[in-house]
């Protein structure tokens, strides 16, 4: 199968509801909807999440993304007294970062900030695509391990901008795997297991592979190109062990299918694949871009939310199951009144 040139980002477009947005999360969390979809045949059946346990196999083995949010949104003042936010987007090397900054006219490089009560300091040093920053932060290496110390001090949650009520339990907004920190938004589609249902399936011969991948705000950001192969793919920093390759490898060999939580995982399994499909340890920065007419190497199956209308999110599960079974299943998950997004339902692409 080759690449569709000629896909335009209206072509992902759909009419949802601002109702069905969820903004705030489900107890517990394997209490959520699952909408299963054959990619085969578009069949779609209903089911609750904690359910996901009767359709994997012994054999199978679950990807996750063990990426931990920071609290990386900070608050401080301009020289001039002037308030200002930053949000961290991505570790450059130790405590260098690109960040996003409001108001950022004034942020033009050589500028000096003060960070909470004067905890952290921000210097910029130069102005990136988007009008990101990088700056270099300093803060009292005596006092403070490193610079996610400072943060978890004076730094709060950057819930998606669709989110608008406030989050009672931060921890809500991490999976209960989530170990490795720097992400600046959660690999959502973790949220929805439980400790229980993990050891479930666990004894039920199912075996699950940890990664990382650093989610970065790039994924919520619009596709502004009319057409979408001249989009600009964010990347974001992904590591996959050698332990967890040797894993997934012998499990695919011995006949298992490789199933991804979430996008993040599978971009990790796409990004450190060889073209038959074995992994490989490896670390680094993806950009990769998968829409239809992608050939996935490594993944077979997907566990996933419901992503924004006209995202790369879409793209990517509309390569993976067929447009025209997305949008269905998209119309048929409107209709029955799903939750949406980050806190929303589940979709297993089986």
């Amino acid at each position: 199968m080759t690449l569709n040139t000629d896909l335009k980002v209206s072509d992902f477009f759909y009419d949802l509801p601002p109702e069905l947005i969820a903004q705030t999360p489900l107890e517990p969390r394997d209490s959520s909807r699952l909408l299963l979809l054959d990619k085969n045949t578009g069949k779609i059946e209903h089911k609750i999440f904690r359910d996901v346990i009767d359709y994997l196999d012994p054999g199978d083995v679950l990807v996750i993304n063990n990426s931990r949010v920071i609290p990386a949104r900070v608050y401080g003042k301009r020289a001039g007294g002037g308030a200002l936010e930053i949000l961290l987007l991505k570790c450059r090397e130790l405590d260098t970062w690109e960040v996003l900054t409001r108001p950022g006219r004034k942020m033009k490089p050589g500028t000096t900030v003060s960070l909470g009560d004067g905890q952290l300091t921000a210097t910029v040093l130069d102005i990136v695509e988007d009008g990101n920053r990088i700056v270099r932060f300093d803060y009292d290496r005596d006092k403070y391990r490193n610079i996610y110390s400072v943060l978890h001090e004076i730094g709060t949650m950057p819930l998606p901008p669709y989110i608008t009520e406030k989050l009672e339990n931060q921890e809500r907004y991490q999976t209960v795997y989530s170990k490795t920190e720097g992400s600046a938004a959660a690999p959502t589609a973790g949220l929805h297991f439980t400790e229980e249902l993990l050891c479930r399936i666990r004894d039920k011969g199912i075996a699950i592979a940890e990664v990382t991948l650093n989610v970065g705000l790039g994924t919520f950001r619009p596709v502004k190109a009319e057409n979408i192969t001249d989009h600009i793919m964010h990347s974001e920093y992904y590591e996959i062990t050698r332990e967890a390759a040797e894993l997934i490898n012998s499990r695919k060999r011995a006949g298992g299918r490789i199933i991804a939580v979430g996008t993040t995982s599978c971009r990790v399994l796409e990004s450190a694949s060889l073209d038959d499909g074995t992994l490989t340890e490896r670390s680094g920065d993806t950009d990769i871009f998968i829409y239809p007419g992608y050939r996935f190497k490594a993944l077979d199956a997907l566990i996933t939310n419901f992503h924004l209308p006209e995202s790369t999110l879409l793209m990517l599960v509309s390569a993976l199951a067929g447009k025209d079974n997305i949008f269905s299943a998209y119309k048929t998950a409107v209709d029955e009144k799903y939750r949406f997004f980050s806190f929303g339902d589940a979709m297993f692409i089986k």
